[in-house]
């Protein structure tokens, strides 16, 4: 594996424990951190860069931190988050298609 793909892992497990750690502390609330993270995705699918210039594996891929972010968002109230592994399965399972995918 590339070693910046297990940095970007590891970064992103450490913001979603951090967003988790936000929310056990009352300082902003799931729902908040689910809105910014859907901005944020909107905004990347709305580029139209990105679906005239990519292949849908490349969009999957820009959407991929956004998406794994969310799913561990809604997981913050466990006692533990899951794996990245178990996280990166569940975003392939929940991915809707792209419009020009329809």
């Amino acid at each position: 594996m590339n070693v910046a793909n297990l940095q970007i892992e590891g970064l992103l497990m450490a913001v979603a424990a951090i967003n988790s750690e936000l929310v056990r502390k009352g300082l902003i609330s799931v729902e908040e951190i689910d809105l910014a993270l859907r901005k944020i995705e909107a905004s990347l699918t709305g580029d139209e860069h990105l679906f005239e210039d990519m292949s849908p594996s490349n969009r999957d891929a820009v959407c991929f931190p956004v998406r794994l972010l969310r799913l561990a968002n809604t997981e913050s109230r466990r006692a533990t988050l899951p794996t990245f592994s178990e996280l990166a399965k569940q975003v392939g399972r929940t991915k809707e298609p792209y419009n020009d995918q329809m």
